[in-house]
């Protein structure tokens, strides 16, 4: 799979993955400033922004897609900072892949799995309703994007949600609206979207990261719970844990500026 992606500065390679309904566009700030000290990356996810769509979309799917990557652009090892989706990405590829990392820095998400009704807390997101949203949405009637997040709103009430889902609508050829998404696969695969990392696959790798970690939670988001900092440190024990205030789960956007001196202070120090 040939990702799409941007690349910004010179330096250390640092890859950003985004998350599910991202895009690298959503990292595009931060890989700004982050670019001063770097040569940034960031990509599309198979699935999701200019990437291809493919018939699946499971973890092994995208990190495999990630090494494509860094074996296409002669990234021998590279600082990986992936967010909710891209961080079980880069989760993944680091257990499999060690040699390929220099640091790992994952935002707003634990290895574990998300699938089951009592993992939800109000602040966590409702992935299948948002989906089933998407998939049953007729766009083609709709001439602007006003009109579509009104009617969106009947089912997904979370403004904040709409505008991040609202930044996938492109125009086809005939001038309508679609979704950049591959919302049919993404809905087929959710609940591997949504599962955590085996810990028998793993056992014999566990706890052998020779890499610093970093895992980086949003203060208002039950993403990552004090609960799972022991599954967290089983697979990746040298870990360090940070909280940044007053952010939810899209740390990104809502705290900008933190996240970027978080990143710069762990890899930089």
């Amino acid at each position: 799979m040939k990702l799409s992606f941007k690349k910004l500065g010179k330096g250390p390679a640092l890859i950003i993955v985004h998350g599910l309904y991202g895009s690298s566009d959503n990292w595009l700030t931060i890989a700004k400033e982050l670019s001063n000290n770097f040569e940034v990356f960031i990509i599309d996810q198979r699935n999701h922004g200019n990437s291809p769509h493919a018939s699946t979309h499971s973890y092994l799917d995208l990190k495999e897609d990630l090494l494509e990557f860094m074996n296409d652009q002669h990234i021998e090892k590279a600082i990986l900072i992936g967010h909710s989706m891209g961080g079980k990405t880069v989760m993944f590829f680091a257990l499999d892949y060690p040699e390929r990392v220099n640091s790992l820095l994952v935002v707003d998400i634990a290895p574990k799995n998300y699938s089951k009704i009592s993992d939800y807390a109000p602040q966590t997101i409702d992935h299948s309703s948002i989906v089933k949203a998407m998939q049953n949405f007729d766009l083609s009637p709709y001439k602007n994007r006003t009109d579509i997040d009104r009617k969106l709103a009947e089912t997904i009430t979370d403004k904040r949600i709409r505008q991040f889902l609202l930044k996938n609508l492109k125009r086809d050829e005939n001038k309508q609206f679609i979704w950049k998404l591959n919302i049919k696969i993404i809905s087929e695969y959710l609940s591997e979207i949504m599962d955590g990392i085996e810990e028998d696959q793993y056992k014999d790798r566990k706890g052998n990261s020779s890499f610093p970690v970093l895992f980086i939670k949003g203060a208002k988001s039950n993403y990552i719970s004090d609960d799972d900092h022991n599954i967290i440190r089983s697979f990746f024990p040298r870990a360090e844990i940070t909280t940044i205030p007053n952010a939810g789960h899209w740390v990104h956007s809502e705290q900008a500026k933190l996240l970027i001196k978080t990143i710069e202070y762990f890899v930089l120090d």
